[in-house]
């Protein structure tokens, strides 16, 4: 019999959608940009590339920015 796993795949990629999202939001925070910035994701090949060279492997904020205290602070 012909066993068609598909199906399982496309349910695996509902479940992690919204927390790919949310980790992504968050460091677009860490780096004072909104988290509006996440949809250059639906930008075929070249939007994902600026998301990840321009912000998310740039060093996050020091301090306190417009989303709240640095992540690795007592505040945080």
């Amino acid at each position: 019999s012909y066993y068609n796993a598909g199906w399982l795949s496309f349910i695996w990629s509902l479940v992690i959608l919204l927390p790919t999202i949310a980790v992504s939001v968050r460091r677009l925070h860490d780096v004072n940009k909104s988290g509006w910035w996440w949809w250059l994701n639906v930008i075929c090949c070249i939007g994902p590339l600026i998301l990840l060279f321009a912000f998310y492997i740039k060093a996050s904020d020091p301090g306190e920015n417009n989303y709240g205290p640095a992540p690795g602070t007592a505040a945080a």
